[in-house]
């Protein structure tokens, strides 16, 4: 299953594409993962996983159009099919290395 298992971080970011949809870019990834996890995400390290997620085929790219926007155009990011199922496949297998300590986690005991 070469391609299924996610690293920590590239799963944080698989699951920010996932949840920004079409609204999922560089800062947006970035801000969704610092928001949730709160920990700080150096651009590079981002941009460095979203291009090895790409070269994985488990993200795909979609340049924005520059009219109406000055400056660069922005890079959406999405899901492929082979992205979502290697998605699922982890939090999967997260899930159930976490079942029976699921109320440790997060502090609460």
């Amino acid at each position: 299953m070469p391609g299924k298992f996610l690293a920590e971080f590239e799963l944080y970011v698989m699951l920010a594409v996932a949840r920004l949809g079409d609204d999922a870019y560089g800062a947006a990834i970035r801000d969704e993962i610092e928001g949730r996890v709160n920990r700080p995400v150096s651009i590079g390290a981002l941009y460095a996983t979203l291009h090895r997620l790409g070269s994985k085929r488990l993200l795909r790219f979609e340049e924005e159009s520059e009219s109406g926007r000055s400056g660069r155009a922005r890079k959406y990011v999405h899901l492929t099919a082979d992205g979502r199922e290697a998605l699922d496949h982890s939090t999967a297998m997260l899930h159930r290395m976490m079942d029976g300590v699921a109320p440790a986690v997060g502090g609460r005991r």
